[in-house]
């Protein structure tokens, strides 16, 4: 079996690390319904996940789910209502229609807000090996601290700064890529304790907490959408290889986007047929 990937721009034959294949895939922010877009992407690898256990293999897949967001908190704070009410109605409705779609459940689904002393404790260690520093409350990881950042986009940091690099009001970096591990409470956020005071962790850092949790600190494959490649998936190298010093992940499979006219199909274009309305 030859996969993609993503990390080498070639296909390459499948050789899992040990007798479990380790498959983590990036899931949804439950802010708004899912579209079809999404649906592809979970039934891309859904097949890929029951293709290896038509072949013989043990498969353990984790499947994340990200209930803290700007994105997330900004809808709930528009419609009235808890980010988490939000959160655990969408959650609950995403089940049903992949159900719908015959998409097989991960073997463990974790919640960022479910995993926060842990997050805090991977932010803790990458400030005490020097990849990280604290400004006014706010963690970052520090992207020179690692030679080798841009290596699954394929850029270089002068490359990246050529694009257009977004500061929020309020950011003091080191450097214009730095990005957020834990940021400071704003009014009417979710937030939590740490050491660096009251806030929430950055949306990057969740998934390699929770992929090392639960699959441990090297994994065959991990997924997600063409759009995930930068920044997130290049930051949780940064991060988790920072944290362990192994790889991480030794297959990158990306699926490529679902378009609806010359756009992809997403819930900021506004551009998207949902599940809901395809199953009806």
């Amino acid at each position: 079996m030859r996969l993609y990937n993503t990390l080498t721009r070639q296909k390459e034959e499948f050789e899992p690390l040990g007798d479990e294949v380790k498959m983590y895939v990036c899931g949804i922010t439950p802010y708004a319904p899912c579209h079809l877009g999404h649906a592809m992407s979970y039934i891309v690898f859904d097949t890929i996940r029951r293709y290896l256990e038509f072949k013989g293999y043990r498969v353990r897949y984790v499947q994340n789910f990200t209930d803290v967001d700007d994105k997330l908190i900004n809808r709930a704070n528009e419609l009235g209502i808890p980010p988490q009410s939000l959160a655990d109605g969408l959650t609950e409705q995403y089940f049903a229609e992949m159900d719908a779609l015959n998409v097989k459940r991960a073997d463990a689904y974790p919640k960022a807000t479910e995993e926060i002393p842990d997050i805090i404790e991977a932010v803790r260690k990458l400030l005490e090996k020097g990849y990280a520093y604290e400004a006014k409350g706010d963690v970052y990881f520090r992207v020179r601290s690692r030679p080798d950042y841009g290596k699954l986009s394929q850029r270089s940091l002068e490359g990246m700064m050529a694009a257009e690099v977004r500061v929020e009001i309020g950011e003091v970096k080191e450097h214009p890529l730095d990005f957020a591990l834990w940021k400071r409470v704003k009014p009417g956020e979710l937030c939590w304790e740490s050491p660096w005071g009251w806030g929430r962790p950055g949306w990057h850092i969740e998934c390699s907490v929770m992929a090392q949790k639960y699959l441990g600190e090297s994994i065959d494959i991990h997924g997600g959408g063409q759009d995930l490649i930068f920044p997130h998936h290049e930051n949780e190298i940064a991060q988790s290889e920072s944290l362990s010093g192994v790889p991480f992940a030794h297959y990158w499979l990306h699926n490529g986007l679902l378009q609806l006219g010359q756009n992809k199909m997403s819930k900021s274009l506004g551009n998207l047929i949902t599940v809901k309305e395809a199953l009806s």
